[in-house]
């Protein structure tokens, strides 16, 4: 046991009261003047001096202020002690942003309804990543598709092979762009939807980041389902061959049938031409009481109601016919009163139109004063042109949807363009907001 100086000398003095002898005092050895024989790690005086700590640096925060009436004070960063940019950057205000409509992407402008056309700084800023291309099938729709949105039509080619194969090319990257191929499938049908197929192929091993099918004319639309044994249903094999082909969606004018949209296992924008129909009625100022909305079969019943209620709840009728085979019908007679009225014949689509001129005869028949034959898809299949020129139409009222060829222009007929509708609806589906606020 090792004891300092003042107990060594009780414990001395105890002992000669007693007669022991004393016991020398050991000195307590000081370590720290010791050297060890391993290597120091503890550096030079010299090098300590140099070293300063954060506070003397000035790299560290100020000392934390008492408590003022129980709250703690942070000292606000000073620009001394925010010499390093490592340790904490000044704080960054806070603005208060409204949030988003429910279904806009952020970043993205939405195009107003009012709007006719984008300017080209805006291009530059809002379509960076939209990518519109045509097929051969109507390039002219194509082409007012793209002048409504601001911007040029994409490069494409599209070649025919001596044995009739198809060939496309896109001319530009489309890396992680949002695609938009407008192709109708009209006649020839088996070459343009084949060619939209393709197209429809090459974009996805091009990786675009989404592919859409602007479909003007959806065709096989009429096979819609099985009316007798052993027929095919080749509307679904048709949105089957879209879907496997590899669009994410489909963007699809006035389908002959409603629920052809349910074929798909992808989403369907459904909008419908009768919007730009039915301005072109409103610019004639016909009046309400001398109007009258026909359905030139029982199967158009709901889509001519709809054109009515739109027409300040116009009256309707219904031509009721019996079909003998395809492409030939017998009308029969005529469901409401048209005599002395202004009869406007509602339908999708004209195709070799015996049923809508044979439905007009009737109209003709029963006192109307004018018949006006509206519809959204004008495939004018021989004798069409012969039957809609023979002048039991006072107007045949149609939309480019499909081309018209030069010889098939006739002096009753009238041709509205849809392609701002289409342009709106894709810049809708670009930008993510609602179609359906397109027709309410």
């Amino acid at each position: 046991m090792l004891l300092n100086k003042s107990s060594h000398r009780a414990l001395a003095t105890a002992q000669r009261c007693q007669g022991i002898p004393p016991v020398p005092h050991v000195a307590r050895p000081n370590f720290a003047l010791q050297q060890s024989s391993r290597p120091s790690i503890v550096p030079p005086v010299s090098a300590l001096e140099t070293q300063k700590t954060p506070a003397q640096s000035g790299l560290a925060p100020p000392p934390l202020k008492p408590e003022e009436n129980g709250k703690e004070h942070i000292p606000a960063l000073t620009k001394e002690s925010s010499r390093h940019d490592g340790l904490k950057a000044p704080p960054i205000p806070t603005q208060e942003r409204t949030p988003a409509p429910k279904g806009v992407v952020p970043n993205r402008s939405v195009l107003s309804a009012g709007a006719s056309s984008l300017t080209k700084q805006s291009q530059k800023q809002n379509t960076g990543l939209l990518r519109v291309f045509s097929g051969s099938a109507n390039k002219a729709l194509a082409q007012e598709v793209t002048h409504y949105l601001g911007m040029e039509l994409g490069s494409i080619t599209s070649k025919r092979f001596a044995d009739g194969e198809i060939y496309i090319q896109i001319q530009e990257s489309i890396r992680g762009c949002d695609v938009f191929l407008i192709q109708p499938s009209c006649p020839p049908v088996n070459d343009n939807l084949m060619e939209l197929l393709i197209m429809i192929d090459a974009c996805k091993r091009a990786s675009a980041r989404s592919i859409t099918a602007v479909i003007p004319y959806y065709g096989y639309a009429r096979a819609d389902r099985k009316v007798k044994g052993r027929e095919s249903i080749a509307a679904k094999l048709t949105a089957n061959l879209i879907t496997e082909a590899g669009a994410d969606r489909v963007l699809a004018m006035d389908i002959h049938s409603g629920q052809c949209v349910g074929y798909f296992d992808i989403p369907v924008d459904h909008i419908f031409g009768e919007s730009v129909i039915l301005d072109y009625l409103a610019s004639k100022r016909i009046q309400t009481g001398d109007l009258a909305v026909v359905s030139p079969d029982v199967g158009g019943v709901a889509r001519a109601r709809g054109f009515a209620k739109k027409l300040n709840d116009a009256p309707l009728a219904i031509v009721d016919k019996r079909r003998s085979g395809h492409n030939m019908s017998e009308v029969m007679n005529v469901i409401g009163d048209v005599r002395g009225k202004v009869a406007v014949l509602v339908d999708d689509m004209i195709d070799t139109a015996g049923t809508i001129s044979q439905a007009a005869k009737v109209l003709r028949q029963e006192g109307a004063r004018e018949v006006y034959a509206c519809t959204t898809h004008p495939v004018f299949s021989p004798p069409a042109i012969e039957r809609l020129s023979s002048g039991v139409f006072e107007e045949v009222i149609v939309t480019n949807t499909i081309p018209i060829a030069p010889e098939n222009i006739f002096p009753e007929l009238t041709i509205l363009s849809v392609a701002n509708l289409l342009g709106e609806t894709i810049w809708r589906v670009y930008n993510a907001t609602s179609v359906q606020a397109l027709r309410d």
